[in-house]
């Protein structure tokens, strides 16, 4: 589910719906960096990726695919994970940081539809009550798609690196190799634009299903 549909659709809901996809994914990094430095590495913190500025964070690709197919990613937030005071609780930390925060992202927003319904405001909607409801709508369904999508156990992604946390230490170099390889990362964009594409697409679809039927929208 791409964004553009929408911009041809309703503009003014489209804009919010950025807006709120900039701060999610601004807070998504912060949450990386921030958690990083907490555990005690600043390589993020020495490169300013420890900030809400939305443009320190923005990957022009990732972007790009948010826009056309409804999922993407930022630019990773640099980390040197032997600084972590204990390496395995930081590197998982710090991977599953920046998914927590788009789950509640996504379920506060699912909250205020929920109370809108609640309250009667979606019975009749009209003006800007209507752009709210739908901005709010696909801005947690993007929200819960990147938090899914980070998921995935494919380097770069913040999934392999939680997998990575439980992995014996030997098998760690290589796989910090592989992530460093741009051939690689060619290649796993490639699988998931084409082969991955429909079936990644067909579960995030279930995932949202479930997630909006759990609150009774």
């Amino acid at each position: 589910m791409g964004l553009l549909p929408l911009l041809q659709s309703d503009p003014l809901a489209f804009g919010l719906v950025v807006a709120i996809l900039l701060l999610s994914l601004a807070l998504h990094e912060w949450g990386h960096a921030i958690t990083a430095l907490w555990m005690g590495d600043s390589t993020a913190k020495e490169q300013g990726r420890v900030t809400l500025n939305p443009f320190k964070h923005l990957d022009l690709i990732g972007s790009a695919m948010i826009l056309l197919v409804g999922f993407g990613w930022a630019r990773p937030v640099p980390i040197y994970p032997p600084n972590f005071r204990y390496y395995r609780l930081g590197l998982f930390l710090v991977s599953i940081a920046g998914i927590v925060i788009n789950l509640l992202i996504a379920t506060a927003l699912a909250l205020v539809l929920r109370w809108m319904l609640a309250s009667g405001y979606l019975e009749n909607p009209s003006g800007f009550v209507l752009v709210l409801a739908q901005a709010a709508a696909v801005a947690a369904s993007i929200n819960l798609t990147l938090a899914v999508f980070n998921l995935l156990p494919i380097p770069p992604l913040d999934g392999s690196k939680i997998v990575q946390s439980f992995l014996p230490l030997r098998w760690h170099p290589y796989i910090w190799r592989l992530e460093a390889n741009p051939t690689y990362a060619i290649v796993a964009m490639l699988l998931l634009l084409t082969v991955l594409r429909q079936p990644l697409s067909s579960f995030l679809s279930l995932v949202r299903t479930r997630f909006f039927d759990g609150f009774g929208l």
